[in-house]
């Protein structure tokens, strides 16, 4: 390994998880279903690439307890560590693919949402999953409520900047006071949005890490230059910040974590492209790596086709030989 790449292979304890290195496996729906064969196969392999923490796409929460039970979810979560990777899921409020008006919601419905949230950590810690992470991010609905000209509601859920607060806060106590110490709580934030400023997210970013949480998704991290915009979380607050955006070159990633900008670098479409991402910059076979070009044809583009989402780098099917 080259000196400039061994910081991306420190490892990191995060309450009790160790992490084996500093790079994450974001969410990224792929639209197989996570508990079939294919969904486990799918995460098996970027758990095999050498990630540290592999964190399953976003899954809404009225499927817990449904067809998502600790039992269906255990294989999962079992293939994933026996790879040596930590797991957590991402958490969305409502079945990903739908949408919800946040101002018609009654204070009923969103205290069901705060419920869900409790019950899906629940059954995520009783899978043996390390981790949960609500998605509050890139203006889907946890991340309305935080945005002033998105919220319009004149409750306790809107208004003032500590109403547009209010859930976001609400859901990581529900969820600490349900799972316990034994969950780690990450969440995912976008920094910068309309209407609201780096200032107000590091505002958030305090009262959310004060009711629990321990590990910030800054999402994305990169304005100007890599990890710009996780840098001001890394400094002001005291948990661990993953830089999302810009990581897929092994320099970048190894100078952002080097210089103090983030504490673990999630590689997205680059793991998508290539799941053996890790392996192959720790053993530096770098010509052997196959590069994202950014062409949006296999993810993007069968994600909107409603098909199974691959690349077009693929020679062959990497998934079939995960399938059990």
């Amino acid at each position: 390994m080259k000196p400039q790449h061994s910081d991306i292979f420190s490892p990191l304890k995060v309450r009790h998880v160790e992490l084996r290195n500093r790079i994450v496996a974001p969410p990224m729906v792929q639209l197989r279903p996570i508990t079939s064969p294919d969904g486990i196969a799918w995460y098996r392999r970027l758990a095999a690439g050498g990630a540290g923490l592999v964190i399953i796409e976003a899954t809404g929460i009225p499927h817990f307890g449904n067809e998502l039970t600790a039992e269906t979810l255990k294989p999962l979560a079992d293939a994933i560590h026996a790879e040596g990777a930590a797991v957590a899921i991402q958490l969305f409020p409502i079945v990903f693919g739908t949408t919800a008006d946040l101002n018609e919601l009654t204070s009923e419905q969103i205290r069901d949402i705060v419920a869900g949230y409790g019950n899906a950590a629940t059954v995520c810690r009783d899978a043996g999953i390390d981790g949960v992470e609500p998605h509050g991010a890139h203006g889907y609905l946890l991340n309305q409520f935080f945005m002033p000209d998105r919220n319009g509601r004149t409750d306790e859920y809107g208004g003032s900047f500590a109403d547009r607060c209010e859930l976001g806060l609400e859901v990581v106590e529900r969820i600490r006071g349900s799972a316990g110490d034994d969950m780690l709580i990450l969440y995912r934030h976008t920094p910068v949005g309309e209407g609201y400023t780096l200032e107000d997210s590091l505002d958030y970013a305090e009262g959310l890490v004060a009711e629990g949480v321990d590990v910030l998704d800054i999402s994305p991290a990169r304005a100007a230059t890599v990890a710009d915009l996780a840098a001001p979380f890394k400094k002001q607050l005291p948990v661990p910040v993953i830089a999302v955006n810009g990581m897929n070159d092994p320099d970048a990633a190894a100078e952002a974590l080097r210089n103090g900008l983030c504490d673990l670098v999630a590689v997205g479409r680059g793991l998508l492209c290539d799941a053996e991402w890790p392996n192959k910059v720790r053993e530096e076979r770098f010509a052997e790596i196959v590069k994202c070009t950014d062409c949006n044809q296999g993810c993007f583009g069968n994600l909107t086709k409603g098909q199974h989402v691959a690349c077009v780098h693929w020679k062959d099917d990497p998934v079939a030989p995960f399938v059990v």
